[in-house]
């Protein structure tokens, strides 16, 4: 066998192994989004012809009123959602990076709401967060309050129910991750500290959070895609009501698909969603980069 034929040979074996995961990975997501592409400019029900759309269903979107909450409510739950989980999940991280007594109890707590199933989560939350009967306003009644929140039944509260429920189940699996890094950070910084007079807030303000820039970075950017991208909570919690008060993009793509089966206006959705996204996560790098 000649060098020539034993590297064709080589090359044949190692994209065998690739081979498997690649056909998964064309069949079930690259066809599927170059589809997704091209229903945002095409009129299609699922069974009739398809017809050509051109930018009608963009320009549609302009004077569909379901579109234009769905924008908003996206923004607003992430613009809650994201600073929320990040300051929550840092400091919980830091709590539990101490030498603490249960430290290892107090994790798993931590982590469970996250690898939970969110059917079981979700119905817990609405039973605590019950309008007539739950205990977290039944304390509220007992503390003198009379207008109490009406939560995920109340449409001037229901997306901050959503924001509270998204904070309280993602914060644990950020903190593993903050915890991570904290681990990272040279102890010497510490003692360094120590020896300048500074206190606990200082060491925090300018040793700890520092070192955790590139770590806050990423949680940043997975926490913000993860935010556009929601629907299960939603679905779960409140099924994008009262009204419209939380009817986030997701979930307005859904609707659009598999409610009306206007699969081009959906796509239509998506196309915003991701260059929403993308627009979004451009701006952080650059920030990051000027952050250096």
């Amino acid at each position: 066998m000649s060098s020539k034929q034993a590297h064709i040979r080589k090359q044949l074996v190692a994209y065998s192994f690739i081979a498997p995961n690649f056909i998964g990975f064309a069949i079930f997501t690259l066809v599927p989004i170059v589809f997704a592409v091209a229903l945002a400019f095409l009129h299609w029900d699922g069974s009739n012809p398809i017809e050509w759309a051109g930018l009608a269903n963009f320009r549609d979107l302009l004077d569909d009123d379901q579109f234009k909450a769905a924008l908003k409510n996206t923004i607003v739950y992430t613009a809650g959602t994201v600073p929320l989980t990040l300051i929550t999940s840092l400091l919980l991280a830091v709590l539990l990076n101490q030498g603490i007594k249960g430290r290892n109890f107090f994790r798993t707590v931590s982590f469970f709401p996250y690898v939970a199933s969110l059917v079981a989560v979700a119905a817990v939350w609405n039973m605590i967060f019950n309008p007539s009967k739950g205990p977290v306003n039944m304390l509220l009644y007992s503390l003198g309050f009379e207008n109490v929140p009406g939560w995920a039944a109340d449409k001037d509260w229901a997306m901050m129910t959503i924001i509270l429920f998204s904070v309280w189940k993602y914060m644990g699996y950020y903190m593993i991750i903050y915890l991570a890094g904290l681990q990272g950070i040279n102890p010497e910084l510490y003692e360094a500290a120590n020896l300048d007079g500074t206190n606990a807030w200082q060491r925090f303000r300018y040793v700890t959070v520092p070192q955790l820039s590139a770590t806050t970075f990423f949680v940043m950017v997975m926490l913000t895609i993860q935010c556009f991208k929601v629907y299960d909570i939603v679905y779960m919690v409140t099924q994008g009501g009262p009204g419209t008060a939380t009817l986030v993009l997701v979930y307005d793509i859904y609707n659009k698909a598999f409610i009306s089966w206007n699969l081009g206006s959906a796509s239509a959705v998506a196309m915003v969603l991701f260059a929403l996204v993308l627009i979004v996560t451009l701006i952080q790098f650059r920030g990051e980069r000027k952050l250096r």
